[in-house]
């Protein structure tokens, strides 16, 4: 018989991921819709929040998440909440109410049929 274990305590509270894909054959992408400027700005304000770092937030870049018809998206792990935005207001409010506070913002929740 083994000896259950203990849980294991996340090293990042919360890890977000930006799509920054760029398709050049035409397809929609994220990057089309200034993804890059909004991972900017949501790295730029977990830092400002003091929120980066171990056992806090981790900022990170992602290739294609095969989200494409609801983008740009971001999702916040270990969560697994996708989220739709359009600028910047969007990006402060999931710093703010998500990573910092723990609330989901509902209003950017991409809707669960939404894939490529």
């Amino acid at each position: 018989m083994t000896e259950p274990t203990a849980p294991v305590k996340p090293y990042y509270a919360h890890h977000i991921f930006f799509c920054l894909n760029e398709r050049t054959n035409g397809e929609a992408s994220c990057a089309q819709h200034n993804a890059q400027a909004s991972f900017d700005r949501c790295k730029q304000q977990v830092r400002a929040a003091g929120l980066a770092g171990a056992g806090q937030v981790r900022v990170n870049k992602a290739g294609c998440l095969d989200r494409c018809a609801g983008g740009p998206v971001a999702v916040v792990y270990p969560e697994g909440v996708w989220y739709s935005y359009v600028d910047e207001h969007d990006i402060d409010e999931i710093v703010e109410s998500h990573l910092k506070n723990g609330k989901v913002v509902e209003r950017l929740v991409t809707p669960a049929h939404l894939g490529r």
